[in-house]
């Protein structure tokens, strides 16, 4: 067997996500809510991202001119980022200013209504779901300019040594109302600015923008790095991916950022765990299946999409075998089953393949259900889902997904196709099968998913975790199933923790049908003040917790809805139970709403400035074994000077980040341990 023939289709996704298509519509433009009224124009859009090590924040300002001779409102939508924490929204016209506030969604909408309504000044954020969220402005001055500004967090994963920013220019597709028409875009004839500042602890050896060659990259430092263009664009249709690789050959290592402030209250962390890559080769052939869609929001993506179909296949070795399955209102077998790989197979499936087109609606059940059926269980079959995952035809529930995939017990992989794509429903697809999924833009490059792809399916991986903790108490943790811990990926994990102390952890396993079982010890500090943004990184990661618990029927939505609504107004997160409400200091007083976000913003301000610190932390390489006191053999000594490679001034808040090198098996015990962790139930905090 190849080396990887599972490279074909990651590979061939290449020729998909490297074009810009024609048909793209711009996301991110501010659009009047009176379709008379003419649209306001685009003077500017800055962007502005710092990379920290573990998560990004993200700036944005936008200014608009309002030409027309009477005031407007307008409405701005941009889709979400799956993880992103929004924690600000500011609007500015003239020399007043106006700040956001996080309050019940309802209460929200009320109070924008009725100040609208007065001709003042306001603004209101909320969630559209997982599609965008959407910003409305109320009465931007006649013959003036209005700014419009908002920050969101969000955990930046390594992939294989790969670490992938992402920022959303263009329009998933999704929606039905054909609202992107180009009459009520608003013209982008100002200019477009973006910086990227970017702090890495692992020595990075290259920096990317794809198909951006103005793009200018600086290296100001070992692990620090900046990007900056500048564009005047006719339209802004494009995303902008941003890629940097870290040093190969890089021991596995895992990084704890906490914060815990000196009041005494639990404790935040986050952890990242940066695989090996130990894990042994498989060395046989396999069965691919590729589930094709072929709805109508595809239509833009499908050109290139049977393209890079027609790549993959002409890559598989021929001991493998394929299958291709398409669905739009119903599913359809393009290749009657199963053939060979070999160059006469390949040659007739890419012919047949590019006589299809759009067909209509997503029946995505239908097609994942033809996709997994027909398979032999003697051989190792991986599915391959290719969709943007809006499923409005045939069976729509979570648990009929769940329900099926049991029946089969196939590992199903997703490439999620543009931004607003229904990312909660193929995390349950994908997690439930105990396979993985990765989003996929118009502006994607190779690198970034044939190395997500090609370790993970063709090496084996560790499963059948199960985890001691002992030494801190850690509670609220990030909800993972146990299931196939795959080569190459990084596991962001939240939490929230008591006193500090030394965590010692076991991990029982299996690898190649041997039982393993791995050691690991992390030092949670007393105090660490240096990422006060953690604690809305961890309620939205909650959040996302109690949503799939409710899409998956395990709690009723009234108690999810409940629980968080709290987390979002208790931490200032816009979700869909909260919104956030922009209004002046006055505005605010005359409706008896407090300044939570004001304070958690200042705080969040004052660390990225001051880059406070705090001592206690620790680094050490772990190893196979059990942790000293338990009775069992310890871990192996390390050696003298060992450590795992630490932030240098470039980064902010170095100390606050603690870790320690990993040799290969003891990768493994961390990785599957904090999986372990996840498979407690999670007991959502609702308080701080």
């Amino acid at each position: 067997m190849r080396t990887w023939a599972g490279l074909s289709l990651a590979t061939a996704l290449t020729g998909l996500v490297c074009a810009t298509p024609g048909t793209a519509n711009a996301a991110g433009l501010l659009r009047p809510v009176n379709a008379s009224d003419a649209s306001p124009q685009i003077v500017e859009h800055a962007v502005k991202v710092v990379i920290d090590n573990g998560f990004a924040r993200t700036e944005v300002r936008q200014v608009f001119h309002n030409a027309s001779s009477k005031p407007i409102d307008a409405v701005y939508e941009f889709p979400v980022p799956p993880d992103a924490a929004l924690s600000e929204m500011t609007i500015e016209t003239g020399d007043h200013v106006l700040h956001g506030e996080v309050v019940e969604r309802d209460k929200a909408q009320q109070v924008y209504d009725a100040q609208a309504a007065q001709g003042a000044e306001v603004g209101l954020a909320k969630q559209n779901g997982y599609q965008n969220f959407q910003f409305s402005v109320a009465n931007i001055p006649a013959a003036g300019e209005a700014s419009l500004s908002f920050v969101y967090y969000e955990p930046i994963a390594i992939d294989t040594n790969v670490g992938r920013f992402l920022y959303p220019l263009e329009n998933g597709g999704t929606d039905e109302s054909g609202f992107w028409s180009s009459s009520n875009e608003a013209a982008s004839t100002g200019k477009f600015s973006f910086d990227l500042e970017l702090k890495s602890a692992a020595p990075v050896i290259d920096v990317r923008v794809p198909d951006l060659p103005s793009a200018a990259v600086q290296t100001l430092g070992d692990g620090h790095f900046s990007v900056h263009f500048e564009a005047t664009p006719d339209t802004l249709t494009s995303d902008v991916v941003v890629y940097y690789k870290l040093a190969p050959d890089l021991p596995g290592s895992v990084q704890l950022v906490p914060y815990r402030a000196k009041d005494g209250q639990p404790g935040t962390f986050m952890l990242l765990v940066t695989p090996g890559s130990d894990l042994p080769a498989l060395e046989h052939g396999a069965d691919y299946v590729y589930v094709l869609d072929f709805s109508g929001s595809m239509e833009s993506k499908l050109a290139t999409l049977k393209q890079a179909v027609a790549d993959a296949l002409a890559q598989l070795a021929p001991e493998d075998r394929f299958r291709l399955v398409g669905f739009a209102d119903t599913a359809f077998d393009i290749t009657q089953g199963f053939q060979s790989a070999t160059a006469e197979n390949v040659a007739n499936a890419s012919r047949v393949l590019s006589s299809y087109g759009v067909q209509g609606g997503t029946n995505l059940y239908d097609g994942l259900s033809a996709g997994i059926t027909g398979h032999d269980p003697e051989r190792v079959t991986s599915v391959f889902l290719v969709t943007d995952g809006v499923a409005n035809q045939g069976i729509v529930s979570a648990p009929a997904f769940v329900a099926m995939q049991r029946e089969c017990d196939l590992r199903i992989h997703g490439f999620l196709m543009g931004n607003s794509a229904n990312w909660p429903l193929m995390e349950v697809i994908t997690q439930s099968s105990g396979g993985f999924y990765a989003p996929i833009s118009n502006k994607d490059d190779l690198i970034g998913q044939v190395l997500l792809a090609k370790s993970k399916l063709t090496h084996e991986s560790l499963h059948d975790a199960r985890l001691e903790l002992s030494g801190v108490q850690v509670s609220d943790t990030t909800d993972f199933d146990i299931g196939k811990v795959y080569r190459g990926q990084q596991l962001v994990v939240f939490g929230r923790y008591g006193a500090g102390g030394v965590a010692d952890v076991l991990l029982h396993s299996r690898l190649s049908n041997r039982d393993k079982t791995y050691a690991a010890r992390v030092t949670f500090p007393d105090v660490a003040e240096g990422s006060p943004e953690l604690e809305r990184l961890w309620a939205l990661d909650s959040i996302h917790a109690l949503q799939k618990q409710a899409l998956l029927g395990l709690i009723p939505a009234a108690e999810a809805s409940a629980r968080v609504r709290k987390l979002g107004v208790d931490y200032q997160l816009v979700t869909d139970e909260t919104s956030m409400l922009v209004l002046d200091d006055q505005g605010f007083s005359d409706q008896g709403i407090a300044r939570n976000n004001q304070a958690r913003s200042d705080a969040e301000h004052a660390a990225q400035s001051t880059g406070s610190t705090s001592a206690g932390g620790s680094s050490a390489p772990v190893a196979p074994g059990t942790p000293s006191g338990s009775g069992t053999p310890s871990p192996s000594a390390p050696s003298p000077g060992a450590s795992s490679p630490s932030s240098n001034a470039s980064s902010s808040d170095s100390s606050n980040r603690y870790g320690g090198a990993l040799d290969p098996s003891t990768l493994l015990l961390l990785f599957g341990s904090l999986l372990a962790l996840g498979a407690r139930r999670r007991r959502t905090s609702e308080s701080a």
